[in-house]
């Protein structure tokens, strides 16, 4: 198969479902009601922090496993990365 499946779900999809969660919840958390709410924020972080949880594993595989890096997924482990560390000032912000 050319694509890397994840509990059946190929990869690039979980990809795009977390980027697409992580954007919902960001505009969640610039609305009024939920600007100073603790579990936008919490959730951003935790999202976030699976996100580069599961990008460190997909990394270990490309250098360890098969040998061979891929653009796009390095370019996603360093997006996913600079998000993480971005939602850690929201975080100590919220009440």
């Amino acid at each position: 198969s050319k694509y890397a499946y994840f509990v059946g779900i190929p990869v690039a999809v979980w990809g795009i479902g977390a980027y697409a969660a992580l954007f919902a919840l960001a505009m969640l958390g610039v609305q009024p009601r939920w600007a100073r709410d603790r579990r936008v924020a919490l959730a951003l972080f935790a999202l976030a922090g699976v996100g580069v949880l599961f990008s460190a594993y997909l990394t270990y595989l490309e250098a360890a496993v098969i040998h061979a890096w891929c653009r796009w997924c390095v370019g996603s482990a360093v997006i996913i990365t600079l998000i993480f560390l971005l939602t850690i000032p929201g975080l100590r912000r919220a009440r």
